[in-house]
């Protein structure tokens, strides 16, 4: 039983990027999906689709490398766990990387960047940090 599926998703994308796998599966559920269709629309995951195997759903992400087979997504980290939850206001938004990666924040209004959710003045749950 994995206590953090969003960890799991995570370590999924790190480890397939650090040997240089072109796709990588990961157990469907809609968060994992929200937070893998923001990662295609950040441009560090080329595709994403639902497959079926079998009885279960999974995410297909295609991973994204550049032209030195150097992977998109140098580093992925979870910030918030279930142990540990952290709440960040509007304000407190997290720049990263001095604005060459990204946050993943779960809002009222769903997950979204958290530049996005600085343009909406809207804090949540600090998901994960990218870049």
């Amino acid at each position: 039983m994995i206590t953090d599926p969003i960890s799991d998703m995570l370590t999924r994308i790190r480890n397939a990027s650090m040997v240089k796998k072109h796709k990588v599966d990961i157990p469907l559920s809609k968060v994992k999906f929200a937070i893998s269709k923001i990662l295609e629309s950040q441009g560090y995951v080329e595709g994403v689709e639902v497959i079926e195997v079998g009885k279960r759903q999974y995410i297909r992400a295609t991973l994204k490398y550049d032209q030195n087979k150097a992977p998109a997504i140098s580093s992925i980290q979870r910030i918030s766990k279930p142990g540990r939850r952290i709440y960040v206001k509007s304000n407190e938004l997290p720049v990263v990387k001095a604005g060459y990666g990204f946050a993943i924040v779960s809002t009222p209004n769903g997950l979204m960047t958290n530049l996005e959710a600085k343009k909406r003045r809207l804090g949540g749950e600090l998901i994960c940090e990218i870049f």
